[in-house]
């Protein structure tokens, strides 16, 4: 009788312990996966947009201070890319489409940035950009023509790209959106239009960082 009631209490105690390490380990229960706990990661970090020099689609070279005061929504793409981009590019048009025109341009820019800059010259970009019916200025497309900067920024914003033989591309796609002080504070799943769109109202309204 008495060993039964102990082996209860350690069943019990085992079982409280390992619940605690695995609160620990997904961060409160929210990382389940390994994208989760990608994800959940940088939003913890925020990590700053690095010193790249920007190239869109009308040859205008910058930095990420072009855009200073405002938020940045972005999204990671090649043109050459049946699968995937097309379908991140028009989700991400629908998010546009879904905000105040008011916002756009004043307080947020919407930015496709091309991680294939050898075939993605900024005259492919304008003719990427008219498809999906983007104007170029409050939603840009553009290039990042020096490699190593390119793979600063996609590090720095966990962006998985893996070229293949054929000259596609393996690579995970969300919505970035980075903060007026050039910080990320969120990934978004790019399927979850409505919900993106809805999270990006509130923190313009709100007027957050």
């Amino acid at each position: 009788m008495i060993n039964n009631r102990y082996t209860k209490i350690s069943f019990f105690l085992v079982l409280i312990f390992g619940l605690g390490l695995f609160y620990i380990g997904t961060d409160g229960f929210t990382a389940f996966t390994a994208e989760t706990a990608r994800v959940q990661q940088l939003k913890d970090d925020k990590p700053q947009f690095p010193n790249v020099t920007l190239e869109d689609s009308m040859g205008r070279k910058y930095s990420i201070s072009e855009f200073e005061d405002k938020y940045v929504f972005i999204t990671f793409l090649y043109t050459s890319c049946t699968t995937v981009c097309p379908e991140l590019e028009y989700n991400m048009k629908q998010v546009y489409d879904k905000l105040p025109s008011g916002v756009k341009g004043e307080d947020i820019v919407f930015l496709s940035i091309s991680f294939d800059p050898q075939r993605d010259t900024p005259a492919v970009l304008n003719k990427y950009k008219d498809f999906f019916k983007s104007d170029g200025e409050t939603w840009r497309m553009a290039r990042i023509p020096e490699q190593a900067e390119l793979d600063s920024l996609l590090k720095a914003f966990g962006v998985i790209v893996i070229p293949d033989e054929n000259g596609n591309f393996a690579h995970n796609s969300a919505f970035y959106l980075v903060n007026k002080k050039g910080s990320l504070i969120d990934v978004m799943d790019y399927k979850k239009i409505d919900e993106a769109a809805q999270k990006v109202t509130n923190i313009l309204e709100r007027g957050e960082e």
